[in-house]
């Protein structure tokens, strides 16, 4: 069983100090954590925190791309987006039957998100415009997912990690379908390529905001990497994404919106690498606290969809209730 790290009256945990540095002795051995495992109760609630709020991504995700699939331009890229919104929805389910080995159960994570209680990716809050956006959300949101998705294929928590490896799989091709439909749009008219520049235009800097404040300010980040929940910090990340995605941008003869990029030798390490302009982060934390374009729409959307679906899920308790007594077999 998990540890449930029991709060004393001095508000501190009553993990002995002998536990925690045989559980980080572990953790530092590159040792698989599993449910069944002893774990400090921080280590299963930055879990649960992190890992549900990849599952609502991935839920809440489907829905700027699935109003577009009766308005794809062809059959192909019709069946292509729609395989890629199924693929999501799949990824939610591997994520949170993930955080349900923490003892949390999905109807409890998912009345926290409509009660606005967990979070999901802020990118998720914008508008998909045109077509070009769909494009665009391929080649940056999934870009950035897959930058920070692959190192989490070597977590410390077992199921996680295993999870992860099937998602990023996935989302590569994602990412490959989202270039290639910016690549067709620029090789395309005059308008079509301003389309993809206006898309790139409104996405950059939210596709920027995806990993998170700078490691300065964020609360998580290193006691996450700690504990080898996560391998790279959040300006990590996103210096390897900006680095990998610019030369992109000019292969499409797009131009990054942010008049401040260049590139730096003393980056990296001295490897060199793009310094990039402020980010708004004013606005980031605008659209996580709900005031964003779509915030209120999403959740909306997906209440409506939780509320439809409950005879479903009554029915399929039903039958396995059913089964459980032999009636089924019966009947």
């Amino acid at each position: 069983m998990y540890s449930q790290g029991l709060i004393g009256a001095d508000g501190r945990t009553g993990e002995t100090e002998t536990f925690l540095a045989a559980f980080q002795a572990r953790i530092d051995a590159e040792e698989k954590i599993e449910p069944k495992d002893a774990m400090p109760e921080g280590y299963r609630r930055t879990l649960v925190r992190q890992i549900g709020q990849h599952a609502h991504s991935e839920i809440v995700g489907m829905l700027p791309e699935g109003n577009w699939v009766t308005r794809a331009p062809s059959l192909r890229r019709k069946a292509a987006l729609l395989a890629k919104v199924q693929d999501e929805g799949g990824h939610g389910l591997y994520l949170y039957s993930a955080a349900e080995t923490l003892g949390v159960t999905r109807d409890g994570m998912t009345e926290e998100l409509l009660a606005g209680k967990a979070k999901y990716s802020s990118i998720f809050n914008y508008p998909t415009l045109t077509w070009a956006d769909i494009g665009t959300i391929g080649w940056l949101v999934d870009g950035a997912a897959i930058m920070n998705q692959i190192p989490l294929c070597r977590c410390s928590f077992g199921p996680y990690a295993r999870a992860m490896i099937r998602i990023c799989k996935e989302e590569s091709f994602h990412q490959r379908q989202g270039y290639e439909i910016m690549l067709t749009l620029c090789r395309g008219t005059r308008a079509q390529k301003a389309m993809a520049q206006d898309a790139l235009d409104r996405w950059w800097w939210p596709s920027l905001m995806m990993f998170g404040p700078h490691d300065a300010e964020s609360s998580h980040t290193e006691q996450s990497m700690a504990w080898k929940i996560k391998r790279f910090s959040n300006d990590e990340l996103r210096q390897k994404f900006i680095d990998a995605t610019v030369p992109q941008a000019e292969y499409l003869g797009l131009k990054v919106p942010d008049p401040a990029m260049r590139w730096d030798e003393a980056l990296n390490g001295g490897k060199g690498g793009y310094r990039h302009g402020p980010i708004d982060w004013d606005e980031f934390w605008r659209v996580v606290k709900g005031e964003g374009v779509m915030n209120r729409d999403r959740i909306a959307a997906r209440k409506k969809a939780w509320d439809d679906g409950a005879w479903v899920r009554e029915a399929a308790l039903a039958h396995a209730a059913k089964r459980a007594t032999g009636k089924v077999a019966a009947e």
